[in-house]
């Protein structure tokens, strides 16, 4: 491989850490505001299901 080609790589994958590393964990106080800011029809089923679990049945 050239050093390009490695160098891309590195590229990606780090941005792609960088991004998942931004999202509040599922059940934590940050997720459940950012839950509440967010429009309830655009949750999907596994979300409402998270947020009830954790966010209102604590």
């Amino acid at each position: 491989m050239s050093f390009t080609k490695i160098t891309a790589m590195l590229v990606v994958i780090g941005f792609t850490l960088g991004l998942s590393a931004c999202s509040p964990e599922v059940g934590s106080d940050a997720w459940c505001k950012k839950m509440d800011a967010k429009p309830k029809g655009d949750w999907t089923a596994n979300q409402a299901a998270d947020y009830a679990k954790h966010c209102v049945f604590k």
